[in-house]
């Protein structure tokens, strides 16, 4: 079976070659639109599914890959910031507390559609300004949920802790998608 992957994060793209699979990448035009009445818990699942029934090229004996990560504070989604100010107020919401990060992801052929995700809980050190501008201004994390990426400086200097999976904050819960995989279509 062919792997596609309909995502445009470098990083899920890195994590899931080095997971090993052969896969092609593929593109997908979808809003990332939710009910704001919607559980935050259940947007990250809901919009991987949304990616997924966007892409309409799906061929018999390919299997689509899609996922959503999205940062959840205070039942909040924190989505990806529009500019700096708005990365700000993420940052500083972060600050000294703790927060989920939820990754939702579809797996699907013309047979069989299978979902999941995974929540991680990550505590954030106390920010001060200083330190979330020069993270913003450095390191542009504008196309990351939450406005930050925990593999870059924010996670090396001001993560205290997590409790989950780290790939699922990088992007790609891997172990979770690998059993999947594995279990649902023997891959």
């Amino acid at each position: 079976m062919k792997l596609l992957l309909g995502s445009n994060s470098p990083r899920r793209n890195e994590l899931l070659a080095q997971m090993g699979y052969t896969f092609d990448k593929v593109a997908i035009d979808c809003d990332e639109v939710f009910d704001a009445q919607m559980p935050a818990t259940h947007v990250a699942e809901y919009l991987a599914h949304k990616k997924s029934y966007s892409y309409t090229s799906l061929l018999k004996n390919e299997l689509l890959i899609t996922a959503d990560t999205v940062v959840i504070s205070n039942n909040i989604v924190l989505n990806k910031p529009q500019d700096r100010d708005e990365a700000f107020r993420m940052l500083s919401q972060l600050s000294n507390a703790t927060h989920l990060v939820q990754t939702g992801f579809c797996l699907r052929t013309l047979e069989k559609t299978v979902s999941s995700n995974c929540i991680t809980e990550v505590t954030v050190d106390v920010l001060s300004p200083e330190e979330i501008y020069f993270y913003i201004d450095k390191y542009k994390p504008y196309d990351k949920a939450g406005a930050y990426g925990i593999q870059e400086w924010f996670g090396l200097a001001m993560v205290k802790n997590i409790k989950g999976c780290y790939f699922n904050v990088v992007g790609l819960p891997c172990s979770a998608l690998h059993k999947r995989l594995k279990n649902d279509y023997g891959i």
